[in-house]
């Protein structure tokens, strides 16, 4: 369903309009929020022909509404134009955004759009076997001055056999390439999963008699878990099938059972759910209380997991180094992708792609912690768990000391943005980890944890819990898509000072502990 437009009589335009996914998007608050643009489109460099698109409200105890909204141009989209109003009591109280002009580009293209699929696809490799789309859009990410460009989409299969899905965005007048990113961020009965890496575990699904059972959770939305049968996850929604039972138990503990790792990504999930309903006070990923698909053995020996196309798709792994991708904090990593998305949407390249990587991470450990399952207790490692020889020690980042994958950095420097975006997340791990438990050595979670920090200072933590409530809040309602590591600074001391006040404990250690990963 849509919501119905509601359009203002204004010099700039505003439109409020919705999607299914985005809900709340109908609350009285984004009409509130349109009507005191009126009279402050300043606050947001409104231009004449700009639209407003609400996508998400979030409504605080004392009243104080904080509406997202995206924004067109002339029918364009606007990359990087999106912004939150901040209001109470009828007063607009602020704003956050990143786009800092009022100015926009001519809408007249002087290359094709056929130019601009060939310089995409020369940065791509030529490695496609499917038709690419383009679309016009107005691109203000990281721009003194917002470009007329094309949007040119890739999605096919590679060589492996596994999917890719590829944005590019391609200059409409020198056909220099100025972005790229991927889409991939790489209940009810009582049932029983006999999962690979928790045990057994109770897990919830639905009855449709006494010897049927399928695996979907009525009581989260009805998020549902897919048989991918090893193929890629561009095309696994099409061919996949829902995993049914007829005793309500699920799986063997090994991997000879198809459905052992459905169970483990099915207990993920709903922890995951649980996590963001019960510590966060956010229902399902896009706050609606619609749960989400997941398709495990997805691709062939994939070792990777992603969050595409409203979905999760987990793959098995090479089964020699790496098992199945299922394990807690990968689950809570990827259903936090499509959080991100329905919030701030940072967009997944440079250093706004590194916070993107780094919030899953930071919220994948938040739901280990939430768990307290003494089979994978909490701990700053990501991914430990599908190491099939590492004992726990092993994992794919270190949010404690992130150099220590060879990759990820510690410290923050000028060419973060231009490392892959899982190592450029290094930083802000570190600093998340900081945060929460201070520098020197601790034993957490069975497995040892030292950190220094990057100024040589000494630290002590607030606890990962009011880290978390800090770093969401900073997510949820200050940051945009194109927020980089400077923008996260400011965007979570406004957070600590907004739950915490301006000056507390616990916004001198959030500025305390970004100046140990070096951003001040």
């Amino acid at each position: 369903m849509s919501l119905t437009p509601k359009i203002l009589s204004l010099a700039v335009m505003m439109t409020l309009a919705g999607t299914a996914a985005a809900a709340n998007t109908d609350h009285p608050a984004t009409g509130r929020a349109l009507g005191l643009l009126q009279n402050n489109g300043a606050a947001v460099r409104a231009a004449a022909n700009d639209q407003f698109i609400a996508r998400d409200v979030i409504v605080d105890a004392d009243g104080t509404e904080h509406v997202r909204f995206d924004r067109t141009y002339k029918g364009l989209p606007v990359i990087g134009g999106d912004f939150v109003t901040h209001a109470r009591g009828g007063q607009l109280k602020g704003t956050d955004l990143t786009l800092r002009t009022s100015s926009r580009p001519s809408l007249s293209a002087r290359i094709s759009a056929d130019r601009a699929i060939d310089e995409a696809g020369a940065a791509l490799g030529n490695r496609f076997d499917s038709i690419p789309t383009t679309s016009l859009v107005v691109f203000a990410r990281n721009q003194s001055s917002p470009k007329l460009a094309y949007q040119v989409e890739f999605a096919g299969n590679g060589a492996d056999g596994n999917g890719f899905d590829e944005t590019f965005i391609v200059d409409a007048n020198s056909g220099r390439l100025l972005d790229r990113w991927s889409k991939i961020q790489t209940a009810s009965a009582a049932g029983t999963g006999r999962s690979l890496y928790v045990g057994n575990v109770g897990i919830t699904t639905n009855s449709l008699s006494a010897t049927s059972f399928q695996m979907v959770d009525p009581s989260r939305g009805s998020g549902s878990t897919y048989e991918a049968n090893n193929v890629a996850y561009t095309t696994a929604a099409k061919r996949a099938k829902l995993f049914a039972d007829a005793d309500n138990t699920w799986g063997n503990n090994t991997n000879a059972d198809r459905a052992t790792a459905a169970a483990d990504a099915h207990y993920g999930v709903a922890t995951t759910w649980d996590y963001y309903k019960n510590f966060l006070g956010r229902t399902g990923i896009f706050n609606n209380g619609v749960g989400a698909k997941s398709y495990v053995h997805t691709g062939r020996n994939w070792v990777n997991a992603s969050w595409y196309a409203n979905a999760m798709y987990y793959g098995d792994g090479d089964g020699v180094t790496y098992g199945p991708l299922v394990d807690i904090d990968v689950a809570g990593h990827e259903m936090s992708h499509g959080v991100m998305q329905a919030t701030a949407n940072l967009t997944y390249s440079g250093e706004s792609g590194g916070l993107n990587e780094a919030n899953s991470d930071i919220q994948g450990a938040m739901v280990e912690f939430y768990a307290n399952n003494a089979s994978d207790p909490g701990d700053y490692l990501i991914g430990e768990k599908i190491y099939i020889s590492g004992g726990g020690t092993k994992a794919l980042r270190y949010m404690h000391d992130p150099i220590k994958d060879t990759l990820s950095p510690n410290c923050y420097t000028s060419t973060l943005g231009s490392l892959n975006v899982h190592y450029s997340s290094g930083v802000a791990n570190h600093f998340f980890y900081l945060l929460s438990e201070g520098s020197g050595t601790k034993t957490i979670g069975g497995v040892v944890h030292t950190s220094t920090t990057c100024n040589g200072s000494t630290l002590s933590g607030i606890g990962h819990d009011t880290a978390a409530l800090i770093w969401y809040r900073a997510t949820s309602v200050h940051m945009t898509s194109s927020t980089n590591y400077a923008g996260a600074r400011t965007a979570t001391l406004n957070a600590a000072a907004s739950l915490y006040g301006n000056g507390s404990a616990q916004y001198n250690a959030v500025a305390t502990a970004w100046s140990a990963v070096s951003v001040n």
